[in-house]
């Protein structure tokens, strides 16, 4: 029996590695991006949802689909859109900086930058932030993920089809991070550092970053090192 991690891909054969799957320690964590056991999926069952059947479209209620040449004020009357608060700006426009440095497309990455540095200033703080919020939101934004991979099928839009599947894996990653920081607080970061890939947002935990991201497949050098409040 082969297990596949959700997250990386990496395949855990039963057979070469002479110990089921089942007999590891809950504690076992996959040996290219460090998801938890939880993360793995049988490779049969995973082969079979790949070949089933596609789910209905969504319903529109009746929308129709706008015009390519609609203009702005148009898109910005049609009630269907919407509306995306400063945080979500910053990290929309973070976001395209990212896409369009993978582009080589420099100047266009630096005004995207310069447009999310300015929705971040103006983003309000959040007081009552906390880690159950924070696990309560992973879990949702998770649950988003099928339907958007499902309209970038329908679209044939392989590139945003590409930019879900990276989204996604990297929300795994937090969540199941997330899940751990539950269990075992501060000790999760004891004597270890935190890089994230500056391309598809990928979080490891290690003492240096991955030679290759486990996701989007970027070399190290593309990791940034997160930089720890000092205690007082």
């Amino acid at each position: 029996m082969k297990y596949k991690c959700s997250i990386c891909g990496y395949v855990y054969d039963e057979a070469k590695e002479g110990v089921p799957f089942a007999e590891l320690p809950d504690s076992w964590q996959c040996p290219l991006c460090g998801a938890p056991k939880s993360a793995f999926e049988p490779v049969g069952e995973v082969a079979q949802e790949a070949t089933a059947p596609s789910a209905p479209a969504a319903e529109t209620d009746g929308a129709e689909p706008m015009a390519a040449e609609a203009t702005i004020a148009e898109i910005a009357d049609d009630e269907s859109m919407l509306p995306l608060s400063v945080g979500q700006m910053a990290a929309l426009c973070s976001n395209l900086a990212r896409g369009c440095e993978k582009q080589y497309m420099e100047q266009e990455s630096a005004l995207f930058n310069e447009l999310a540095a300015w929705f971040t200033q103006r983003s309000p703080r959040i007081d009552d932030a906390t880690v159950e919020a924070l696990a309560s939101q992973l879990q949702q934004d998770l649950s988003h993920y099928p339907a958007l991979n499902e309209t970038c099928v329908q679209d044939g839009d392989r590139g945003a089809q590409r930019v879900v599947g990276w989204g996604e894996k990297a929300t795994r990653m937090l969540n199941s991070l997330m899940t751990r920081y539950q269990r075992e607080g501060d000790n999760l970061l004891a004597d270890t550092e935190i890089w994230v890939c500056s391309i598809c947002g990928f979080v490891y935990i290690g003492k240096k970053a991955p030679d290759l991201c486990p996701v989007c497949k970027v070399p190290s050098w593309r990791f940034s090192q997160i930089e720890r409040r000092k205690k007082s």
